[in-house]
């Protein structure tokens, strides 16, 4: 226990900044290579972190169940770029769900995060979310239960970006790579819901829901 817990330790210390070309393409291709890198979010000088096993892809105009279909707001303005930068927004007057920016800029596209596999800060993610830290898997297994797991609001983290190494909320990479993606239909939307932009690890135990 105490082996593994030290490699994870180690990962973490060893983890690289993903850079803004990373995030500079076609959202289902940043949404692939997403899979496996490290969300992290720091309070107070803490680090939360977890694995992200479960994201959606969504695009411009073109695609009608994105944010940015009806055009550039105020709202969305986030979405149009530069790219590497959080989208964070408030559903059902209760959830916050973080995206980070794609395409170049002015060109609308962003991946949804929606499950993480918790990697450190557990306790202080069971203490947001209300729970308890033996059981890890309801942390953060879904868009709005990670969103409150990490503390990520719209007021706090709307806009950052999330290629600057000052940034409270990052995402690193630490080596890991799945060893095999499953694309499904996207969740909870009404519109182009036939389209498989949602991509998970197959067979992790912390996504929402298993395809």
């Amino acid at each position: 226990m105490l082996t593994a817990f030290l490699l994870t330790a180690f990962k973490l210390f060893l983890m690289t900044l993903l850079p803004r070309s990373f995030f500079s393409r076609s959202p289902d291709a940043v949404a692939r290579e997403l899979l496996g890198k490290v969300l992290v979010s720091c309070i107070r000088g803490q680090r939360l972190a977890g694995r992200i096993v479960e994201v959606e892809a969504y695009f411009g105009k073109d695609d009608p169940a994105a944010h940015s279909a009806a055009g550039k707001t105020a709202r969305n303005a986030v979405l149009f770029g530069p790219p590497g930068h959080a989208y964070v927004y408030f559903i059902y007057g209760m959830h916050s769900c973080v995206n980070v920016s794609c395409e170049p800029e002015g060109q609308a596209g962003c991946v949804l995060i929606r499950a993480l596999e918790p990697l450190s800060g557990l306790d202080t993610m069971a203490r947001l979310r209300g729970l308890s830290p033996a059981k890890p898997k309801m942390l953060a297994s879904g868009p709005g239960r990670l969103c409150q797991a990490l503390a990520i609001t719209r007021a706090t983290h709307n806009g950052l970006d999330l290629t600057d190494p000052a940034s409270d909320l990052q995402i690193q990479d630490d080596g890991f790579r799945p060893e095999k993606i499953t694309a499904t239909p996207r969740i909870g939307i009404r519109k182009a819901v036939e389209n498989p932009h949602r991509f998970v690890i197959h067979g992790n135990t912390f996504v929402s829901k298993a395809p």
